[in-house]
């Protein structure tokens, strides 16, 4: 079996991020088209790792993207567009959990969808969702962040306000979970 997966992501290309939050700025109303398709993905896998609720995650998104449009005159580029608009969804995360005050446990297939896509054939699929549910909360959050965003681990020590120590420690701990269940699942 090949478990691409647990290969390192390539980093993001932020230049259409910047270029789509410039455009906003000045008032271009497809710039925001041209966000949505860029950042998405990041912005939904970020809103989901914190609320592990797919209805919850894309209503960040929505409104993350919303707010980016209303601040877009204030964004200065410094290199970091998906930085900035993650920082938006993390508040609007921390709004969300404040007000409903819930965590639920769902069944994995439903937090992780943007991790075990379509793209996976079902037996690897499978194994992913069992290898993902033996890893603690902030594990799968930053392996999500950093393997689903691309996002480095400084980016997500900052984003998640956590010493990056702690980002490295969790994100070690919980590949070495990962590669322990599928070279379990490879004997089997």
């Amino acid at each position: 079996m090949h478990w691409n997966f647990l290969q390192r992501p390539a980093q993001p290309n932020h230049e259409p991020i910047d270029h789509a939050l410039r455009a906003m700025g000045n008032g271009d109303c497809d710039a925001l088209r041209l966000l949505y398709a860029a950042s998405a993905p990041e912005i939904y896998a970020f809103a989901l790792s914190c609320l592990r609720h797919p209805q919850d995650a894309e209503d960040v998104l929505h409104d993350c993207l919303l707010r980016a449009w209303e601040n877009a005159g204030s964004y200065r580029s410094q290199g970091k567009p998906l930085a900035w608009l993650l920082t938006i969804a993390r508040n609007l995360c921390m709004d969300r959990l404040r007000q409903q005050r819930r965590f639920t446990d769902l069944p994995l297939e439903e937090q992780t969808p943007c991790i075990s896509s379509a793209e996976l054939p079902v037996e690897e699929r499978i194994v992913l969702e069992a290898t993902l549910s033996t890893l603690t909360d902030a594990q799968r959050q930053i392996v999500t962040l950093h393997a689903v965003g691309g996002l480095k681990h400084r980016e997500i020590a900052s984003l998640l306000n956590m010493p990056l120590g702690t980002v490295l420690s969790h994100y070690r701990r919980a590949l070495k979970k990962l590669r322990q269940s599928l070279e379990q699942e490879a004997e089997q």
